[in-house]
């Protein structure tokens, strides 16, 4: 099956902007190394989509059951998506501390992700305002879930092995509030189909 197109946008922006998961990876690579953070990679990676099938398979047989509950979350969805991105456009610069004496399990990295407010908020946004009545919920779900876990890998790559430069680029707080605006309007542009789809809907 196929998913939206700003479906795509979305998951590069979540993926990529700065959040828990990344901060936290970036300063593992930076305080024990690339092979000592391996375990908090793989815990991200696989952590998160599981979360992601747990909740969205649950949130699918509510859609299912009850429609206008969908139509309302997707909007509850949508705002939630837009303050993200007002969020990130105003983070002030990341100070990163060396203050744990050793790097996350794979356990701890993948249970981290159910108090993670970021992964909450792009998991049932995601399903919220990209899942489709009337098509099959839980494939929707699966692909989305699919997806997630595929740039799930180069993003937190990224963060881990170019943590030093990433670090450097971004320290400037100029740089970072360009990089922060541009991840923003990026998250935004990722909605804008998702707000035309509900005005046609309920205002058409």
């Amino acid at each position: 099956m196929e998913l939206p197109p700003a479906f795509l946008l979305f998951v590069i922006s979540a993926a990529f902007t700065p959040g828990p998961n990344n901060i936290m990876i970036m300063s593992s690579g930076l305080n024990f190394g690339t092979r000592a953070s391996l375990p908090h990679f793989f815990g991200i990676c696989f952590g998160f989509p599981t979360m992601f099938l747990a909740v969205g398979f649950g949130l699918g047989y509510l859609f299912e059951k009850y429609a206008l509950l969908h139509s309302l979350i997707q909007i509850a969805g949508v705002l939630y998506l837009f303050y993200l991105a007002w969020l990130i456009a105003r983070a002030a610069p990341t100070k990163l501390e060396r203050h744990r004496a050793a790097p996350l399990s794979f356990a701890q990295a993948a249970l981290f992700q159910w108090v993670n407010p970021k992964a909450w908020i792009m998991g049932t946004s995601a399903i919220a305002a990209y899942t489709t009545v009337g098509a099959n919920v839980n494939l929707q779900i699966l692909a989305m879930a699919l997806l997630f876990w595929l740039m799930t890998f180069p993003s937190a790559g990224v963060w881990l092995f170019f943590g030093i430069a990433l670090k450097r680029l971004l320290g400037d707080p100029q740089r970072q509030k360009y990089f922060n605006v541009a991840m923003a309007l990026l998250l935004v542009g990722s909605v804008i189909p998702i707000v035309i789809d509900l005005l046609q809907a309920h205002l058409g």
